[in-house]
């Protein structure tokens, strides 16, 4: 495997300046970054930075600083922008097809406790999960939100299949759930899979197997009703830290993981041994909190932010 770093679109600065998280648009022509300041950038496939707005507050009263931006994603026509927020509020951004055009809320979700993450698999349907432990669903043609399901346990990490007609929700204590709007003749089970060791907070769904790295150093490859295919135990490597994110590629055989100064690509291709291999790049930064990857012209893109 090759890698080639193309440039930065975030110049550093001094302190942690970070970027709570990213999201690219199904269509490949935007890529929205949200920053520690809740300003929403935009970014055309090269890379360069064409648009801006600022997120607001559940409630003016308690200002600007009063939240954080958990959680990002486009819809999937690549239109508007859910903004998933820790006063307990999601709005969606009407951002439109144009670079310029006026960014008006079109709806918004107010809940109960904190959104901690969240994803847009599919048409008008927003999952999105809450500190208090559930699950849950914003349509956005109605502009009402329901309950999938509940647990007693914060949710840390979302993901969806390659098609978007599955998610898998990890939780504070390990625990693991897959959700289906439709199994598309799979037979596979719903509900809860497996117990991780520790928080999935690097959680991610391939074609074959979902891959999970958490605060242990260690990568667990599950395979498709939860067994243990194969662990990659980094917890004697001293250099090596906690694992914070990952996300899958367009084609679903390859996931990335990142950990405090390193990333990793795992092959998700199955064989008798498990997944097929490990690429493993040491960076001389500070901790990956965010990572993205697209197929734009068919050349795979992954994008990481650092504190």
């Amino acid at each position: 495997m090759q890698l080639k770093h193309m440039k930065n679109l975030l110049s550093p600065q001094e302190g942690a300046a970070k970027v709570t998280c990213m999201t690219w648009a199904p269509n490949n022509s935007k890529f929205a970054v949200c920053t520690v300041d809740r300003v929403v950038l935009l970014y055309d496939e090269h890379g360069e930075r064409r648009d801006k707005f600022s997120t607001k507050p559940a409630d003016a009263k308690f200002g600007k600083k009063s939240y954080m931006v958990k959680g990002m994603a486009f819809s999937p026509d690549s239109t508007k922008i859910a903004i998933g927020q820790t006063d307990n509020i999601i709005y969606v951004y009407k951002i439109g097809e144009d670079w310029g055009d006026k960014k008006v809320i079109c709806n918004k979700f107010i809940q109960m406790s904190a959104v901690t993450c969240l994803v847009w698999p599919i048409e008008n349907a927003i999952v999105f999960g809450l500190a208090e432990g559930k699950v849950r669903l914003a349509n956005t043609k109605t502009n009402k939100s329901s309950t999938i399901y509940g647990t007693d346990s914060f949710v840390v990490s979302l993901a969806s299949n390659v098609s978007g007609k599955g998610i898998l929700s990890g939780h504070a204590d390990g625990t693991i759930v897959r959700y289906f709007f439709d199994d598309e003749g799979s037979r596979e089970s719903q509900g809860k899979l497996a117990t991780h060791p520790c928080p999935p907070y690097a959680l991610a769904w391939a074609s074959s197997s979902f891959v999970v790295g958490g605060c242990d150093k260690k990568i667990v490859a599950y395979g498709k009703e939860g067994q243990v295919i194969q662990t990659f135990d980094y917890s004697r490597d001293p250099g090596e830290k906690e694992f914070t994110a990952a996300c899958t590629s367009p084609s679903g055989q390859s996931v990335v993981i990142g950990s405090y100064n390193s990333f990793l690509i795992i092959s998700t291709s199955v064989n008798k041994n498990g997944p097929c291999g490990v690429y493993s790049v040491r960076l001389s930064v500070r901790c990956v909190l965010t990572l993205r990857w697209s197929d734009i012209s068919r050349r795979d893109f992954f994008f990481f932010f650092l504190i």
